[in-house]
This record gives structure tokens, sequence and C-alpha cells, in this order.
């Protein structure tokens, strides 16, 4: 009876050991994170659109997550999207004059915010805003306008 309850013993350790590593795995995959510090500064950014831009959505340059986004709210003032960028402490050196674009990575994968920067010499603090942005583009509205050019030149 002891060897059989030591076989009982480890089976049950696999078995937590791998529901563990499934919720790790889930959690990489969800861009959770059970370790958010708040370390790095906060930027914001005004859009017209901003797609499926959500909280967590990653934040790149160059191709290299950089952050991520921390708020996505509506302006009732100015109809705009307000979204709060949460910046990496490292990368303390983006110039004032970068430009925010919202990219969808793949053809109908998620949607992610690019910065690209400028040249200017000035760099973008904690509470800054980014002033140039380029809103998500809709394919439903580029299709529709496809289609409604192709009708006009039809007639």
């Amino acid at each position: 009876m002891n060897k059989r309850y030591g076989i009982e013993v480890m089976v049950g350790l696999f078995m937590v050991i791998g529901v563990l590593a499934l919720f790790f795995l889930a959690m990489r995959v969800s861009n959770l994170n059970l370790n958010a510090t708040a370390e790095g500064y906060r930027l914001t950014a005004r859009f017209s659109n901003v797609g499926s831009i959500k909280v967590r959505s990653p934040v790149t340059m160059a191709g290299v997550r950089v952050g991520r986004v921390e708020a996505v709210r509506f302006d009732k003032a100015s109809y705009e999207a307000i979204v709060t960028l949460r910046i990496d402490a490292g990368v303390d050196t983006i110039p004032d004059d970068t430009f925010a674009n919202i990219f969808t990575s793949g053809l109908l994968g998620e949607q992610y915010l690019a910065l690209a920067p400028g040249g200017s010499p000035e760099y973008l603090r904690d509470g800054d805003t980014i002033a140039n942005t380029q809103s998500a583009l809709v394919l439903e509205q580029m299709i529709g306008q496809f289609l409604f050019k192709k009708a006009e030149a039809g007639s």
C-alpha cells in the first residue's frame, strides 16, 4: 500500500504542475502580466477612430514592444478617443514630434499602436501628448469606398 500511495502523490504533483503551466501559458497568450509594475511614464494621444485598440494592447517602436495601452476613453467635448500609453522606463528618448499610428498585425490580427520617431532634439516626458496621430483604417469603409468608385466609373 505504501508503494501505491507514492505513485498517487507523484501523479497528483504532476497534475498540479501541469495546471500551473497551463495557467501561466494562458496569462502569456492573453497579454496579462502578474508582476505588472507602474514603471515607466504616461503619454496620451487623440484619435478620431481607435478601431479595436484596448487596454494592454502593445505599443511598439521599430517593431519592438516599448509599452502598453493603459486606458482608452471617449472625450465628449471633441468626440475623439483619448488613448493613454504606459511607456517602459528604459525608453526615455522618444522625440516630441513622434507619430502614433494604429496598425493591424496581419490581415485580420489584433491592432496595436506603433510609434514612428521624428527628428526633434526634444523628448516626450511623463504626461505629454503625442500631437501627430493616424487613426485606424476600417476595412469595411475601404471596401465601401472602392465599390462606390467602381459603381461611379461604370455609370
